[in-house]
C-alpha cells in the first residue's frame, strides 16, 4: 500500500501539526512530578482531590499554549491537500479535546476535522494506548489497516502498532524508531510530496 491510497488519516497534535511548546521538564516542575515519570500517568496515579487540582493547573497552562500555537512546517498545507481529496481526518492528541479544537482554530484548520473525530485524553486512554485510534477506526467504520497515524514522538507510534494501523514519524531529522515507523518525513511538506511519489 502506498501511502496516497490511505484515506484515513489520524494526526498527533503538539510537535505534528503545531510547532512544540510544551516545556515537560518544566511543567514536571511546576506539579511536583518526578523527571522520569510521565504526566499523565503520574497525575493517573494521585489521590482525586491531587489530581483534580494538577489537571486544572495543566489545562489552563496549556490553553495558553494552544492559543499561541503555529504551525508546523507544511502542516496547513498538508492537511488541507488531504482535506481536499475528500480523505477522513482526526486528531487524537495526549492535550485536552477543547485545547485542540483551539489549537486547529488557532492553526487555521479546524474546518477540516469533524468535531467528534477529535480526539482528547478524556474521550480516549492516552497515547500509546490504542484505545483512541480503534475508537475512530469503529466510528469510521474501517479496519485500524486503512488508517495511518502521524506523529512526531514514539507515543504515537507504539499507539499505531498496537491498533495495527500503518505509521508516519515527522518533523524530525533522523529516525530512531525505524522499527515502528512505515514512513518518515522531515516536515509536512516533504510528506505532502510523498503522496504523489
Amino acid at each position: 500500500m502506498s501511502l496516497a491510497d490511505v484515506r484515513h488519516w489520524v494526526f498527533d497534535m503538539d510537535g505534528t501539526l503545531t510547532v512544540a511548546v510544551h516545556d515537560f521538564a518544566a511543567i514536571r516542575v511546576a506539579l511536583a512530578i518526578p523527571p522520569e515519570d510521565d504526566i499523565l500517568t503520574h497525575l493517573a496515579a494521585l489521590p482525586a482531590d491531587e489530581a483534580a487540582a494538577k489537571h486544572a493547573w495543566l489545562l489552563e497552562h496549556e490553553r495558553d499554549l494552544a492559543l499561541g500555537s503555529t504551525p508546523a512546517t507544511g502542516a496547513v498545507e498538508l492537511v488541507r491537500e488531504l482535506h481536499g481529496r475528500g480523505y477522513r481526518l482526526g486528531i487524537l492528541t495526549r492535550n485536552a479535546r477543547e485545547l485542540a479544537h483551539v489549537t486547529l482554530e488557532a492553526i487555521g484548520l479546524a474546518d477540516c476535522f469533524a468535531v467528534d473525530d477529535v480526539l482528547g485524553r478524556d474521550e480516549a486512554p492516552p497515547k500509546p494506548h490504542p484505545g483512541g485510534l480503534l475508537k475512530l477506526a469503529e466510528a469510521w467504520a474501517v479496519p485500524a489497516s486503512a488508517m495511518v497515524m502521524v506523529g512526531d514522538y514514539r507515543f504515537d507510534l507504539d499507539c499505531g502498532r498496537a491498533a495495527g494501523a500503518r505509521t508516519v514519524l515527522v518533523n524530525l531529522p533522523d529516525n530512531p524508531w525505524p522499527e515502528l515507523t512505515d514512513w518518515h518525513a522531515q516536515d509536512c511538506f516533504e510528506l505532502r510530496r510523498m503522496l504523489s511519489a
